[in-house]
């Protein structure tokens, strides 16, 4: 049954307030309003006061809600359900519950009403709302239930008809931008696409507990079990599509919005204020205040719109959709040019093409269906197959061979095949699958219930309602169980509330073997280290609360771990990657911090709330003894020197430079140490180079990465990390100056060198050229690992006196002159040995046995070198 009318009249048939013909007494009412003016239950009282009527309801589910609600009041055998999928008329049903569209327009009844009439304005199902208006009468009393912004149409459509404006019960207000995870309890999130429920439901377990879903792509048997955790307060939210903004009532505080935008079916497209102020109407019910406001990645409603809504002030509808509901039946051709039919008044408008219509226009033009057209009866055979609706909604042809099959059983058999019947039905009484293919199943089985709910076209119709209603329940159970399982945490919500509550004094807690902190039989965290680590579940209010709730579990656990701590190997404690914390069972305990000296650094122990004063410094005590016996340890060729020269004064001053640098001391500046000095810390392992003391066992890799950390810590910096050991040099900025410093790279210029590099390079250069310069020995860069071109400038940097050759004249041959060098060391008063000689001289004094030699950049300089070399 469809509900389109059959006679004739144009959409003015019976139009007038009181009507004409036969309807001539009847009270055509509007009652019109805002959101929670308690129209659907006037419209309900005023049906059920009558000896018979009808109501339509935007949705299968409203129809089903306020079925229910009917039964309640007069029992099932005087109340019929009628939708597009489920039909339970029985024998002497009087009152009839149904979607707009199933209306059984020809029962003569007394009472007519239409629910939510302003979607005359919907471009997709508006038609059938607008048909609704101008031609659905009871025979006493008809009443449209809906917005004000419709009113202006009405009375211009409707004349004489007679208009209730009814306020809200409640005051709607405003609340602005909010947090997902703060919202208050009771809240409705409503997004616009299933992909954007998911995400948020998701999240919303995670912080909060879980949720309960509404979305239109639901059977009323999974919507009322999803609304029954939400009204029963087993979860405390609920995100929805805008499906809850058509008459669905709960017990909603507040309203947020998670977009203003939706897909319309063609474009996305903002939402107008009239549906904003829809959806945001749920919040507040009876005489209860509510709120609405934006969440998440949502922008923020303007002052404009948001005053708007909680003043109820919208803009006049100007247009409704229309289709003429005169169609004749002739032919194809004709069927469709009566459906296209232009409308006789400028504020009816066609709306969207529908899926009837086009799936009329595919199948006229089928060669395989055509010919079986051949009459107004199968014309009209044809309309109705193809006014099976898309419930599937895949984006191709699917729906239109589905329509065409159906038809071609029907013309040709006179019913469906019970095979194919059972073969559809039974492939639905599959339930494994994700929450998506159970969704996209309930689609199909609605489909079957369609066919199966249509008069004589099945043969034993009741059996193939039961069982397309069996697949149904079947489905929706498991869908149910599925959105529970995967967006509810029961024991998460639990806990949550009593926290809000402020109960989380009285809550169970304990720690496991493992380390696991469980409150109240929920893990919300764990102990790692002396750290209690909240889960992923909370946020920061929430895991403040946790922290507060676990407490009492961690009172006995944490001094117990602190004594296993002061008691452990030192195998148990170890340094960060970084070298800047301490760890213990792999977790930072204490903080490095610089001592008094680079060898004595502090552990400092990290704020922690489970601790007290005493623990602490029972910890930061056993970290300064571990932290001395690795010091020991890495450095204890160092510490062997410092024991060595204990009795030994001349040398304990040498030696204690060489501790506060960990293995290196700079030499002063001309500094030269006596040979029988040399001699004596050679042996104890020290080197003494031109610039330099070092200790070639400290250079190594280990104890070099715990220098690194000593000497970072000391400069109160990050520890850089350390170049490998085989390198020789290093750019000027490859680290920070200070660092390399105190770490023996040597500044040459436009490189660093490695200080043991360097001397061992200074020496061997400066006996080559202690009598007179050579040349620049050209496997040199090589070995620095430099290029060639930058030698000279890394001699300089070495303290090397460099020659380089005067340019040959234009009459002389021969191979060009090398670079010359020279090793010339400091003395204590900054100078090089070959300037005092000249100023001894400028002072009339004789310098002790000076050399006559030529010039260094002269040919005749290096034949010289090479007699004098040993």
């Amino acid at each position: 049954m469809t509900g389109v009318p059959k006679g004739t009249g144009g959409p003015y048939r019976a139009a007038a307030g009181r009507g004409s013909g036969p309807h001539s007494d009847t009270l055509v009412r509007a009652v019109l309003g805002p959101t929670n003016t308690g129209k659907t239950h006037l419209a309900i009282e005023r049906l059920l006061s009558h000896s018979s009527g009808i109501i339509g309801f935007p949705l299968r589910l409203l129809a089903r809600e306020n079925y229910d609600r009917m039964v309640a009041q007069k029992g099932a055998q005087a109340v019929a359900l009628i939708t597009g999928e489920e039909k339970i008329i029985p024998p002497r049903a009087r009152w009839f519950s149904c979607t707009v569209e199933a209306m059984p327009l020809d029962r003569r009844v007394e009472f007519v009403a239409v629910d939510e009439i302003q979607l005359c304005a919907d471009p997709d199902r508006g038609h059938i709302f607008t048909d609704r208006l101008l031609h659905a009468r009871g025979l006493s009393e008809t009443m449209f239930l809906g917005a004000d912004t419709i009113c202006n149409l009405i009375r211009r459509l409707v004349p004489g008809i007679e208009i209730e404006h009814r306020p809200r019960l409640s005051q709607l207000a405003h609340a602005g931008a909010c947090k997902l995870t703060r919202l208050p309890p009771r809240s409705a999130i409503v997004a616009f696409s299933a992909g954007e429920v998911y995400a948020i439901a998701e999240l919303l377990r995670r912080r909060r507990g879980g949720c309960a879903i509404v979305m239109g792509q639901l059977s009323p048997r999974t919507r009322n079990a999803q609304v029954a955790l939400y009204q029963e307060k087993e979860v405390d939210y609920l995100v929805a599509t805008d499906a809850i903004g058509m008459g669905l009532n709960m017990d909603v505080n507040h309203v947020a919005f998670a977009s203003l935008s939706k897909f319309d079916g063609t474009r996305i497209r903002p939402l107008a204020a009239g549906e904003i102020a829809q959806v945001a109407g749920r919040a507040g019910r009876g005489l209860r205040d509510g709120t609405f406001g934006t969440t998440g990645t949502c922008p923020p409603l303007s002052e404009e719109l948001a005053e708007a809504v909680e003043e109820h002030r919208f803009d006049p509808l100007t247009r409704l959709a229309w289709r003429n509901s005169d169609l004749d039946f002739s032919s194809p051709d004709r069927l469709l040019s009566s459906l296209n039919r232009p409308s006789p008044r400028v504020e009816l408008i066609a709306g969207h093409e529908a899926s009837d219509v086009l799936a009329l226009s595919a199948l006229a033009g089928n060669s395989d269906i055509r010919p079986l057209v051949h009459s107004r009866a199968a014309t009209r055979l044809l309309w109705e197959s193809c006014q099976i609706p898309d419930f599937r909604k895949l984006g191709d042809d699917s729906h239109i061979r589905l329509c065409g099959r159906i038809f071609t059983h029907l013309i040709q058999d006179g019913r469906i095949p019970s095979a194919w019947m059972d073969s559809q039905i039974t492939h639905f009484f599959q339930t494994a699958g994700t929450i998506d293919s159970l969704m996209q199943r309930l689609a199909g089985i609605r489909v079957c219930s369609y066919i199966a709910a249509r008069p004589g076209w099945v043969a034993n119709a009741e059996h193939w309602q039961a069982r397309t209603r069996e697949a149904e329940d079947r489905l929706s159970d498991v869908l149910h169980e599925q959105l529970t399982a995967r967006f509810v945490d029961r024991r998460a919500t639990t806990l949550i509330r009593r926290l809000d509550e402020g109960g989380h004094d009285d809550l169970l807690s304990a720690v496991t073997a493992q380390g696991n902190v469980v409150v109240e039989g929920h893990e919300v965290g764990r102990i790692a280290g002396l750290d209690l680590i909240a889960g992923d579940h909370t946020d920061a209010e929430d895991g403040r609360l946790l922290m507060r709730a676990a407490r009492r579990a961690v009172r006995s656990e944490i001094p117990r771990r602190v004594a296993a701590l002061v008691q452990d190997d030192d195998q148990q404690f170890a340094f960060s990657a970084d070298g800047s914390h301490i760890l213990w069972q792999e977790m930072p305990i204490a903080r490095m911090q610089p001592g008094s000296d680079l060898l004595s650094p502090r552990p400092q122990v990290l704020d922690n709330p489970l601790l007290d004063n005493a623990q602490r410094e029972r910890i930061r005590n056993r970290l300064q003894t571990w932290l001395g016996q690795v010091v020991r340890e890495h450095l204890a060729p160092l510490f062997a020197v410092q024991a060595a020269v204990a009795s030994t004064p001349e040398l304990r001053g040498i030696i204690h430079r060489l501790m506060e640098g960990a293995g290196v001391a700079m030499l002063h500046r001309g500094e030269r140490l006596a040979h029988d000095m040399v001699h004596r810390l050679r042996r104890l392992g020290v080197r003494v180079g031109h610039y330099s003391l070092f200790m070639p066992a400290i250079l190594k890799e280990r104890p070099m990465q715990l220098r690194g950390w000593l000497v970072a810590i000391s400069l109160n910096m990050p520890c850089p990390p350390l170049p490998a050991m085989g390198r020789i040099t290093l750019s000027p900025d490859a680290l920070p100056p200070a660092f390399m410093d105190r770490m023996g790279w040597l500044d040459a210029g436009p490189v660093r060198i490695r200080l043991d590099i360097a001397e061992k390079f200074i020496l061997e250069l400066a006996r080559m050229t202690r009598r007179a310069p050579v040349p620049l020995p050209p496997h040199l860069a090589s070995r620095l690992g430099i290029r060639r071109e930058m030698l000279p400038a890394v001699m300089k940097g070495l303290n090397m006196r460099v020659y380089h050759p005067r340019p040959m004249a234009a009459n002389r041959y021969g191979p060009p002159a090398p670079v010359m060098i020279r090793f010339l060391p400091e003395t204590e008063n900054g100078g090089r040995e070959k300037d005092v000689r000249s100023a001894s001289a400028r002072n009339g004094r004789r310098p002790a046995a000076i050399r006559h030699t030529q010039r260094a950049d002269s040919p005749f300089a290096a034949l010289a070198t090479l007699f004098n070399r040993p």
